[in-house]
């Protein structure tokens, strides 16, 4: 006990100031440490209770492809003259199921994960970010599947095919700053779950999967290239499937392309913002 008179009895305590719930909280090594480990049981726990396990990772997006491609070709006789047509749907099929999963499950995430949310100091963007990694790792799995029927009904192997990642990593950025939008604003407003899936599937429609982005009508080429999904779409066509294939740019002009990369980065931006800045309060909105 210090007696009294002693120096250090009048030195006033000093407090450490204690750390809040944040975004991106403690080190560099626990936040990477803590991703992988919730990615990786996000990703094994996906299937758990399938019969089909790990299979229904490439089966669903091929019975989606298998459904369109029938329809298209067979009753509205549409690809007939579109080089490579079914690779072409394929690819753009997996590609847009990426984002479609990861946006779709991202939403929630947070308000599923409301238990740990409460008791855990932890970086929040684990919760969503983890839900991109572990769709990031089936769609990995699908694209080698889809490049192996490129392999075999295609033309063959491209040196363009190194340049696959870089796509697929402007591809994760969007759904990452799309995730993150996302599962803020699900925390306040529930009806943006409802919202997201019209959206979703309007996306689905105005991106060219279905169809390449140079057969639609002039007056519309435009208002589908600010897709920011197109010019990833379109140019995964031309590196992976027909390099005679017309870009974004040929097909619309540098304006449009421009403008689809603002909004791109707009929606990043902002998702990343308003992430940051609603995740100390995450706890007491859930």
């Amino acid at each position: 006990m210090t007696e009294i008179g002693h120096p250090e009895a009048a030195r006033p305590t000093v407090l450490r100031p204690v750390a809040g719930p944040s975004a991106f909280g403690g080190s560099a090594r626990r936040f990477w440490n803590l991703l992988w480990l919730t990615s990786l049981q996000q990703y094994r726990l996906q299937y758990r209770t399938s019969v089909l396990g790990y299979v229904w990772t490439v089966l669903r997006p091929l019975l989606l492809f298998a459904v369109l491609y029938f329809v298209f070709t067979e009753i509205l006789r549409y690809g007939t003259t579109i080089p490579y047509y079914g690779l072409m749907l394929l690819m753009g099929i997996m590609l847009y199921q990426f984002f479609a999963d990861a946006t779709g499950t991202a939403l929630g995430a947070l308000v599923r994960g409301e238990p740990i949310v409460r008791k855990m100091h932890f970086p929040r963007v684990v919760i969503p970010l983890s839900v991109v990694v572990s769709s990031a790792m089936t769609a990995a799995v699908n694209l080698l599947v889809t490049l192996a029927f490129v392999l075999v009904f295609g033309g063959g192997v491209r040196a363009t095919w190194l340049l696959v990642p870089v796509l697929f990593g402007l591809l994760a950025a969007l759904t990452t700053g799309v995730a993150l939008l996302l599962s803020s604003l699900f925390v306040r407003i529930r009806d943006v779950g409802q919202i997201w899936a019209v959206i979703a599937r309007a996306l689905f429609y105005a991106s060219p999967v279905l169809y390449p982005l140079e057969l639609v009508p002039g007056q519309f080429q435009e208002i589908v290239a600010l897709n920011p999904l197109a010019p990833i779409l379109a140019q995964a066509r031309i590196w992976v499937l027909d390099p005679a294939a017309p870009g974004v740019i040929e097909t619309v002009g540098v304006p449009a392309f421009l403008g689809s990369v603002a909004i791109g980065i707009g929606v990043c931006a902002l998702g990343l913002w308003l992430f940051v800045r609603q995740a100390p309060h995450v706890a007491e909105e859930l």
